[in-house]
């Protein structure tokens, strides 16, 4: 090899070291390891992914943090809707089943962040159906749950089971 391919093969070296160490420090340290050093991370979204539970000022109380069922009919009045919500800790999981007893409702699955004033909320669901099944993990603390919207003339009850971490709120008046 001449002295050209030795120079080219150096600078290509540095340049690829270099970029890896840029994507370590920006990339992969935020997204597996929650390791933010340059705030980068956070800026693009990274460290959502991460369950850091060694922060204890994102931990829910213990009382929270325990597994919990919960069964209810909800009645969704003719030509009306209603909301029922639970208190989530961020990083929180639910998973979730509900039908109705027969007609399909407009739905919107969405949160709202523990104090907000402006009225922002975060959907992660809208559609029409009659039944709906999943799972989801919160982005943030608040408020997090269904709104059900009867189009029909005659009331339609929504049957839910949620099993997760999570204070029962309720109907949302």
């Amino acid at each position: 090899m001449n002295q050209a391919t030795n120079i080219n093969l150096t600078k290509a070296l540095f340049s690829a070291t270099f970029l890896a160490i840029v994507l370590l420090v920006t990339v992969i340290l935020p997204a597996e390891y929650n390791i933010d050093p340059t705030g980068v991370g956070e800026k693009i979204g990274l460290t959502v992914f991460q369950d850091n539970t060694s922060d204890t000022a994102q931990i829910a109380p213990l009382a929270q943090q325990q597994e919990n069922r919960h069964e209810v009919e909800v009645v969704v009045p003719a030509g009306r809707g209603v909301e029922y919500k639970f208190q989530m800790a961020k990083f929180a999981k639910m998973e979730y089943e509900w039908l109705t007893d027969g007609d399909a409702l407009y739905f919107d699955l969405h949160g709202e962040p523990e104090g907000d004033e402006t009225g922002y909320f975060e959907s992660y669901a809208i559609t029409t159906g009659a039944t709906m099944k999943g799972s989801f993990t919160t982005p943030f603390a608040g408020s997090h749950g269904w709104y059900w919207k009867n189009t029909s003339d005659k009331p339609v009850t929504v049957y839910l089971v949620a099993n997760g971490t999570f204070e029962v709120t309720g109907l949302k008046h």
